[in-house]
Order: structure tokens, then sequence, then C-alpha cells
């Protein structure tokens, strides 16, 4: 048990640093440094929070008990070994890496490690989520069998030009950005099951377009020059034990936004609004008359990033690895993402038995 705070460093610099650096001002824990290859960044951090911020992590390695890596995804690989070789704990920003491969490669160095890594799926801390999951393991739901996981703007690409639109960096497009979201809360409200086939098509409709049409976007427009990556994605994916997702996934799309999750259920269903946190519960009886229950469940606000960070810290006061939101779990999907883009590229399904 760690009798001072956890002393706290951030690789990467830009807006999810910031913000991870914003919240742990309400937590029992202390900023320490930074790091980011661009001098600018540092200065603008180090400005703002008052640290010591660095371009090599090695630095700040030897003032740190954990960090967090919130790069763009091709070097969460490079910083999060180094930090796990070296004892400290991370918490890894979704997703797990660019590539299966680079992926593959967290997962062995966590095992190794004295430390742990924790990967952030900041949705998993919604209120309604933990009410479905303590519900779930009540019965009320009986067994899931299918889950429609939804995650789709009407307009937002994140910045063409940005890392977030090139392949090299991102490893890919709406579905590795936000996409990864959809998936880990399927495979998370079915108790991430073996995977047997997935089957997906990857577009890009928009974003090569001359004239996309927008009203506000995250970052500077720069144009499609270099827009390598999806915009849209729909999947199916079928478990082992006969259990499917369907996946729809758009960083703009010319229809309605939906961040809807509906989950069948043997005994009730649920459908869950990700960005309102709207729940609502199905039910069924025959108790006087043959009726059905729709229960509307209102629960407090909370920041999703804020009760993850505090769950994080708490292991890492506690020297005990989380049991929730673990690399094998980031492994998974991340498999599920390779595959669908396999099978995209492919035209055929891709069996994962």
């Amino acid at each position: 048990m760690q009798s001072t705070p956890p002393q706290i460093g951030i690789v990467g610099l830009g807006g999810i640093g910031h913000y991870h650096a914003d919240l742990l001002g309400d937590q029992t824990a202390d900023l320490v440094g930074g790091v980011d290859i661009s001098g600018d960044a540092r200065r603008a951090f180090s400005e703002k929070y008052n640290v010591s911020t660095y371009e090599q992590v090695d630095d700040l390695l030897e003032v740190a008990d954990a960090l967090f890596v919130t790069t763009p995804n091709r070097f969460h690989e490079e910083y999060t070994v180094k930090a796990l070789d070296a004892g400290l704990d991370v918490l890894l920003e979704k997703p797990l890496a660019h590539t299966l491969e680079s992926a593959e490669r967290i997962v062995e160095a966590a095992h190794a490690a004295d430390g742990f890594c924790m990967v952030g799926f900041n949705n998993r801390f919604s209120a309604p989520v933990e009410v479905i999951k303590q519900y779930q393991a009540n019965g009320r739901f009986g067994d899931f069998s299918h889950i429609e996981a939804n995650y789709v703007r009407r307009r937002g690409i994140p910045g063409r030009g940005s890392w977030f639109t090139s392949k090299e960096v991102a490893g890919g497009g709406s579905l590795i950005d936000i996409g990864v979201h959809a998936i880990d809360l399927a495979l998370y409200f079915l108790d991430f099951p073996q995977i047997a086939e997935v089957s997906g098509t990857a577009r890009s409709q928009f974003g090569t377009r001359e004239d996309y049409a927008f009203v506000e976007m995250w970052g500077d427009d720069i144009g499609p020059q270099g827009f390598d990556v999806d915009d849209s994605v729909s999947a199916f994916i079928r478990t082992a034990k006969g259990q499917t997702i369907s996946l729809d996934v758009a960083w703009a799309a010319n229809r309605p936004t939906n961040d809807e999750f509906v989950l069948r259920g043997t005994e009730a269903g649920a459908k869950f609004d990700r960005s309102s946190h709207e729940l609502t519960i199905y039910e069924d009886s025959k108790a006087g008359r043959d009726h059905l229950t729709d229960a509307e469940i209102e629960t407090r606000a909370s920041d999703t990033h804020k009760t993850e960070q505090k769950y994080f810290l708490e292991h890492v006061g506690g020297g005990t690895a989380p049991p929730r939101n673990t690399v094998d779990e980031g492994l998974a999907v991340q498999r599920v993402i390779d595959a669908i883009y396999r099978s995209s590229e492919e035209g055929r399904a891709i069996s994962l038995d």
C-alpha cells in the first residue's frame, strides 16, 4: 500500500493529455511532468501546470510512479513498453495500438511486468453501463443474445490532415477511433466471449471529397490530401456461443447521429444512449394480464474519464492490478478491429476460432 499520493506523468501533451491533467486536480495524486516531441507542446504544458516537461520519456520515468499515455496510436507501444519495463503502471488511452502486432507486443510486456497496464475504455465507467452490468449480474436480463452497437456521427471527421486521418499513424479511421468504443462495450456486455467469425465493410465516402460539407470539426480541415482511412464501417460479429453483434460506425453519414446500444436478453432487454446517458429496460410479465413494461432508469451524470482515473489511481496506490479494462480485453477488441479490416479488404468473413 502506497503511503504518499501517486506521482503521475503524462506522455502526449495534446488535447486529451491536457484533459487528463485537468482532472488530476480533483484526484489524490500529483502531476510531476510531461513528455512530448513538440517543443511548443512542452512549453504550453509546463506553463499551464507548472511542471517539468521532457523530450525523452526516460527522464520522466525517474520521477513518476505511473504514466498516462495519450499519444497518437502508433507511439503507444514505444512509451507503454518502456514504462512497464521500468516497473511503472500505465493508463493507456484506447485503442491498445495502431496494429494487432503492436498490440500483442504491449500485452506481452504487460504480462511480464511488475506494474500493470489499464486501457482507457472510459465508457465502461458510465453510470448507465454500470447499472446494466449489475442488473446483468443479478440475472435480470437472462442471457444476452444480440447487441446493436452504434456510434454514428452525421458529420464528425476529426481534422482532415491530422494524425487521425493517417493510416500509418492511427492504424485506421472511424473504426479504430470511435468504433473501438462500440466494440469494447458490446464485448463487455457479453463478458468477452470467444469470437468465431467477423464480417465487415470499411468505406471512405466523405473524407476524400473536395466538397465535404460540415458545420464544425475537431481540428483544422487541411483537405482530402493524405486522407487514407475509413470514415464509416458496418460489421457483423458472431461468437462461439451463437451470440451476435451488429456494428454501425461512422465519422460522417447522411443520416441522424446514433449512439444507441440495444441489448436483447432472454428475460429482459435494454436500450442505452451513450451520448445522452438515457437507459430504458424492456420487460414482460403474465402477472394479472399479459403486459409489457418499459422502465426508464435515471442516474446521476458523471465524467467517465474522471471516474476511470480514480479507479486507476486506487489500484496504483494499492499496488494491485485492476480487474477491469485489462490489456487482454484490449487485445480482444484489437483482434476484432483487425478482422473487420481484413474482411473488408478480402471481401469475405474472417474466422477467429
